[in-house]
């Protein structure tokens, strides 16, 4: 499961970035799936993402399946770590061998 996880998830991250002409670089905060803290490091490494543009709170709740990415991003406005412009990317693995990412443009509405 680790090696399908990170493969998955770094895969389609790095695809969704190239497809927009967009770097790792352009990204403000990458928020994965919190399976385990080896997973997300193990990604966000492969993708080349600086510790700080990572997003985790697995120590907080553990594995919340379907609920760590909305929790994250929940998390982040809370913590007042999103910019207007900002770059959000998404990424996520789970049941059936599946995988998917998004990238958000983040803007803030009155």
């Amino acid at each position: 499961m680790y090696k399908f996880a990170v493969k998955g998830m770094a895969d389609v991250s790095k695809d969704i970035i190239t497809r927009n002409n967009l770097t790792s670089e352009d990204i403000s905060l990458f928020i994965p799936h919190q399976a385990n803290k080896r997973i997300i490091d193990a990604t966000a490494a492969r993708c080349g993402f600086t510790e700080d543009k990572v997003f985790i709170n697995i120590g907080r709740y553990g594995n919340t399946t379907a609920g760590t990415i909305p929790l994250g991003l929940s998390e982040a406005v809370d913590e007042r770590l999103l910019n207007d412009g900002d770059m959000l990317l998404l990424a996520a693995f789970g049941a059936g061998f599946t995988w998917g990412s998004m990238l958000i443009k983040w803007e803030t509405y009155p």
